[in-house]
């Protein structure tokens, strides 16, 4: 074992430091203790015909006096106290009817600002108004034309059907019920990097540092030796002590990507981390800070998420699909006679890029994902 570390070691280290059975002396990093509270709460007897100057509503206490407009505090999904910066932007500080009456209005012509002519609600140029009066061009089977830089996930079959690839420093999530290869999802898009010459992080939840590092060298991926080349850092986490200390690690978190230069990263399942809160609001809000804070560390991200019980189509909280810049659904789908069960693979959404909309299947092999692009379900 190790020698017991001090408050001051930093998280990313502790778990790094390797001991002699492989696991980290989680006891001995005490964990921050963080105040909770629920101030969402609004008195429903509150008198709602108070209005201010503008017409907007404005709150009342328990008193029945008169109140600030309402706001929903530094909770931008309306959970609360979130962040601990108050220097955070809190896109919700301003009240409605402020907002609505400085946003833009449509002019004659149905543009915004008079700048383009559109249809008669202003969303976009009316059929006819391109050249020699053609319809405005359509792109289902076009590459998105910008000047993102993009990068392919790494399974084949599955970026055939995304033109022109995933926009770089996107954040992603795989959502899928057990069996359906989560796992070796982020782990073959995080070797995509590594064989193009990048570096990335694997952070799991589920699984310890050495199950990681031997499911992708049985697969032929050489995790060891990248790790050993000080391109990879595999970090295996708690989900309890990662709650305990999110906080910290969501500061932490773009600095040590940054100085570690990863080009990808991966977390392994974000569930766990979300099981950890019972109240939805507080879960919505340390959610949304700690996935802005993968964004701001500006590295592609690939997150997986359980599958709801009930449907395969969204995650179990129905949280990260809305917080991201593109989704992979993995389900298994059944035949009406029941013979056959086949994993498939649809693409929910992915922000500034065309991509296929149909559902295909897809194999889990010892050579990790294979999509049969060409293929129907049955």
């Amino acid at each position: 074992m190790v020698a017991p570390v001090s408050d001051d070691d930093d998280w990313f280290e502790r778990a790094l430091r390797e001991t002699d059975d492989g696991e980290t002396d989680a006891e001995d990093a005490a964990p921050e203790e963080r105040e909770q509270r629920d101030d969402g709460e609004t008195d429903a007897e509150a008198d709602g015909d108070a209005e201010t100057e503008s017409g907007a509503p404005e709150a009342t206490d328990a008193a029945g006096g008169e109140g600030e407009p309402l706001s929903f505090g530094d909770d931008p999904l309306g959970g609360g106290a979130g962040d601990d910066d108050p220097t955070d932007d809190d896109p919700f500080s301003t009240d409605f009817a402020t907002a609505f009456n400085n946003a833009p209005t449509p002019d004659a012509g149905g543009g915004f600002g008079g700048e383009s002519p559109g249809d008669d609600f202003g969303f976009g140029p009316a059929p006819g108004s391109g050249p020699e009066g053609s319809d405005p061009p359509t792109f289902d089977d076009e590459e998105f034309d910008s000047d993102i830089d993009r990068i392919d996930i790494g399974i084949e079959g599955l970026d055939d059907m995304i033109l022109g690839g995933v926009p770089e420093r996107s954040l992603m999530v795989a959502i899928g019920s057990a069996g359906t290869g989560k796992t070796t999802f982020g782990l073959q898009f995080l070797r995509k990097a590594l064989e193009d010459g990048g570096s990335g992080v694997y952070i799991t939840l589920e699984e310890s540092r050495e199950r990681i590092l031997d499911t992708a060298d049985e697969k032929g991926w050489e995790f060891s030796k990248h790790e050993a080349d000080g391109r990879l850092a595999v970090v295996d986490l708690d989900p309890v002590e990662m709650a305990n200390s999110l906080s910290s690690i969501r500061n932490d978190l773009p600095r040590l990507v940054e100085e570690f230069g990863a080009d990808r990263l991966v977390l392994d399942s974000v569930s766990l981390l979300e099981m950890m809160y019972d109240h939805p609001s507080k879960r919505r809000s340390e959610v949304f800070n700690f996935t802005r804070s993968l964004k701001d560390a500006g590295v592609t991200t690939m997150l997986t998420s359980e599958a709801d019980q009930s449907t395969p189509y969204v995650s179990r909280h129905g949280i990260v699909e809305y917080l991201s810049d593109a989704v992979f659904v993995l389900q298994y789908v059944r035949g009406d006679d029941f013979r056959e069960t086949r994993l498939a693979i649809e693409i929910q959404k992915i922000r500034d890029a065309n991509h296929s909309r149909e559902t295909k299947p897809y194999e889990l092999t010892n050579e990790g994902i294979s999509v049969y692009r060409q293929a129907n379900i049955f």
